[in-house]
């Protein structure tokens, strides 16, 4: 189940890498242009992802108790009032977006370009998420083949047409925005007819007890939002920290991110495909297979990381040139890779735990792990190296920070497995 994931998850980041490049073509400008998104786009993933991780918990238990209807049924509501909740928001986002460029600090000349994409932009967005609930209900089904390869194919079609729109038609900067519309437009015309001739999605939402439904579901969507949004805000303050050490030292940390990112992609990859099967246990009352299952997954990531941790120490020196000529972020990015990705094994597990917990349905425990390691484990830690150390110091402070975090996310984990046995028993 998790290699179609690492897959669909591989060509998204490609498909906004190439995003990036196509529009860098285009000036300093449209870049800026671009980068005074990111912000809102964190906001709209937070919300879907939220509503995601939902999704897969309540449905895939669902299913385990062997309530197919209503599993089908809670498809059509999730889809219902994800549409309507982003599309409230992306509307708020265009009536508002004056004042968020203001308080982004946004140069005036940059308005009426800003303006220009947003339209697209925002219905890409909209697109887009209910994509991404298209494909949620699909995992809660157990199907992650479907998701994968549609991300795949998004992926590409969106590739192929940016250069087509933003250059051989002129429609700049909009134009990335419209190929984005185009291919998630498809992948929506593709995915929702094959969810509904699975009987996947059901809009007969009147049978539904739609009071205890709406509950379930916000019951683990805001916590789930509030952790989405945790890691943006713990990378700006940690940013804010390595910028004391000069542009050197902020040019290797957002190197070294970068690289995280990839380092970490099948632990992305199974954070999506164990929760459908861990909620089919819970719902079939299974909870000595969850066990086993969540022991091997950890035991996997332990290992894997640990050899991705090993490959980064021993290719070091060469990466650390190959990614750029300047002599001290070259020395700042070595120190980075002989430390810091030797603690991925603690972020995998972190990371884990978060998913485990709330396919689990402890989501306040599972955004209690996120603000622990963010704010107890990983960002005091780079705050007591830089003190000690200066940026080495730093990097050894993440490097600790992240084993932390991972040691404190499997012992809450255990304590909430605990209690949920105590709770089935007692029943």
């Amino acid at each position: 189940m998790t290699w179609p994931m690492l897959f669909g998850v591989l060509s998204l980041m490609s498909f906004q890498l190439a995003d990036s490049i196509f529009i860098g073509q285009l000036g300093r400008d449209p870049l800026a242009a671009l980068g005074f998104t990111v912000p809102m786009q964190q906001l709209i993933i937070g919300l879907q992802v939220g509503l995601g991780i939902a999704t897969t918990a309540i449905i895939s238990r669902t299913l385990g108790a062997e309530d197919v209807t209503r599993a089908e049924r809670l498809g059509g509501l999730v889809v219902f009032i994800g549409g309507t909740l982003v599309l409230a928001l992306v509307t708020l986002l265009w009536f508002c977006r004056g004042l968020i460029m203001d308080l982004l600090g946004a140069d005036d000349v940059l308005l009426p370009l800003i303006s220009a994409y947003w339209v697209p932009w925002l219905g890409a967005a909209w697109l887009g998420a209910m994509l991404y609930f298209g494909y949620s209900v699909s995992r809660s089904h157990g199907d992650t083949k479907l998701p994968g390869y549609m991300m795949v194919f998004t992926s590409l079609l969106n590739i192929a047409l940016d250069p087509l729109y933003i250059f051989v038609f002129g429609w700049g900067l909009p134009g990335a925005a419209l190929a984005t519309v185009t291919a998630f437009g498809t992948g929506c015309l593709v995915i929702y007819p094959k969810l509904i001739r699975r009987g996947w999605l059901r809009f007969d939402l009147a049978q539904l007890a739609l009071a205890r439904a709406v509950r379930q579901l916000s019951g683990i969507m805001g916590p789930a939002m509030l952790s989405q949004l945790m890691p943006p805000l713990a990378a700006s303050l940690a940013t804010a920290l390595v910028a004391g050490f000069g542009t050197a030292a902020v040019g290797a940390w957002g190197l070294g991110t970068r690289l995280e990112f990839f380092s970490i992609v099948v632990v992305l990859a199974l954070t999506m495909s164990m929760p459908p099967m861990i909620g089919r246990m819970l719902g079939a009352g299974d909870i000595g297979r969850i066990k086993a299952l969540v022991r091997i997954g950890v035991r996997f990531v332990v290992i894997w990381q640990l050899a991705i941790g090993v490959i980064w120490l021993a290719l070091s020196g060469f990466v650390s040139e190959l990614f750029t000529s300047d002599q001290a972020v070259t020395d700042i990015l070595h120190s980075y890779l002989v430390r810091v990705p030797l603690s991925y094994s603690g972020l995998g597990v972190c990371m884990l735990m978060v998913s485990v917990c709330n396919a689990l349905g402890l989501s306040l425990r599972a955004l209690l792990i996120s603000i622990l390691r963010l704010f107890l484990c990983f960002l005091p830690f780079l705050w007591l190296g830089a003190q000690i150390g200066g940026i080495n110091g730093l990097l050894t402070g993440a490097l600790i920070g992240n084993l932390c975090a991972g040691l404190q996310a499997y012992l809450f984990y255990r304590q909430g497995m605990t209690k949920l046995q105590q709770t089935q028993s007692a029943l």
